[in-house]
């Protein structure tokens, strides 16, 4: 493996000229199992040596091979970028499993995806264990009855005010999409009034039950809630050693700085965000990643005013990754707020303090 980076994988030359397409599947099926026990392992170079090889063998076999590389893919940390959006818009015998589990997508991937793929794709996308408000809208905008019925079903799943709404007017003859939302523990007064105007008498008794906490058990909502408030939960789902490579790579060559921060935020590349306000605020990417994962956001804070981060920058961090999903906008409002009273003197005084008992 060691020196893979440097070595041709698959003799493609050889392979374009071999009739037998059972050869073309069972390296292809050889390649995805090697990389699926080995990922963790990996640099990131032999990453991007997989990701290329296997991009090229997904057009060259046949639709069985690309369900197994897939379903061999789809759950792993460290998988090849590339292949997985190829495989993400690929038939759903294909994409299903990539769909539901990989973690590699992003949300622009997943709104791209819904908009322009079938329904079984969405319904894919809508059983996600994590969904943010901006993929439900679009989901719950371009899905039928069954994408509706497993958004509202699904307690991971952000819905914003107006996909609640939208949910709750496409739920007027379809009871099972009414039970589904009822069932939800985060709807408003508005949408619960609406709902029940329009739904039937078992709805409305498990609208009550819901209001006053009757029923005994725990609605799906509430459990997937409490397991979004740790912080393993958050930082399991990114690859931050390919991130950092990644980073390192740029300092060494172009350099980094604020405006790199930016880009990755905008593109929504949590890992890579990371990677670079570790660097840029000269702190270790142990630190930056479980300060940008949980929800007391002050020693992030403390190491953005000490950098000198413009107040935009940091508005964009505290919308892309988990903080997409764990801080609420009055929160986001509250936290600018005192970012913007933090002494930029006293946060580096901070800083260098920290720096100091970390060096004894």
């Amino acid at each position: 493996m060691s020196n893979m980076s440097t070595t041709e994988l698959v003799n493609f030359e050889a392979l374009a000229n071999e009739n037998d397409m059972s050869r073309r599947n069972e390296l292809a099926r050889n390649v995805a199992t090697l990389f699926s026990l080995t990922s963790e392992k990996c640099s990131e170079e032999q990453i991007e040596v997989y990701d290329s090889v296997l991009v090229r063998l997904s057009d060259m076999v046949e639709m069985q091979a690309r369900a197994f590389i897939a379903g061999r893919l789809a759950s792993l940390r460290r998988a090849p970028e590339a292949t997985i959006r190829r495989l993400a818009n690929d038939e759903i015998e294909v994409a299903k499993p990539v769909l539901e589990s990989s973690t590699v997508l992003r949300d622009a991937d997943l709104v791209d995806i819904s908009m322009k793929r079938s329904e079984d794709h969405r319904v894919a996308i809508a059983a996600r264990e994590i969904l943010s408000d901006m993929v439900t809208d679009v989901l719950v905008e371009t899905g039928g009855s069954i994408v509706h019925q497993t958004v509202a079903r699904n307690g991971g799943a952000s819905l914003s005010s107006k996909g609640v709404l939208a949910l709750v007017q496409a739920s007027g003859l379809d009871e099972d999409l009414q039970m589904a939302l009822a069932n939800r523990s985060d709807l408003d007064e508005q949408a619960v009034s609406t709902l029940a105007s329009l739904a039937s008498e078992r709805v409305r008794m498990r609208l009550l039950e819901t209001s006053t906490g009757a029923g005994g058990e725990v609605p799906q909502a509430a459990r997937v809630a409490a397991q979004k408030l740790s912080n393993d939960f958050w930082l399991r789902r990114y690859d931050f050693e390919t991130a950092m490579g990644r980073v390192m790579a740029l300092a060494r060559g172009p350099g980094i700085d604020e405006e790199t921060l930016v880009h990755f935020a905008e593109e929504d590349r949590f890992a890579e965000a990371v990677a670079t306000f570790a660097m840029i605020g000269d702190i270790g990417i142990e630190e930056a990643k479980h300060w940008m994962v949980r929800t007391d956001t002050d020693p992030f804070l403390i190491v953005a005013k000490a950098a000198d981060l413009d107040v935009s920058t940091v508005e964009k961090l505290l919308k892309v990754g988990p903080w997409r999903y764990r801080l609420r906008e009055p929160d986001r409002a509250r936290i600018i707020a005192r970012f913007k009273g933090i002494n930029p003197q006293s946060a580096q005084l901070l800083v260098n303090q920290w720096h100091s008992r970390v060096a004894c």
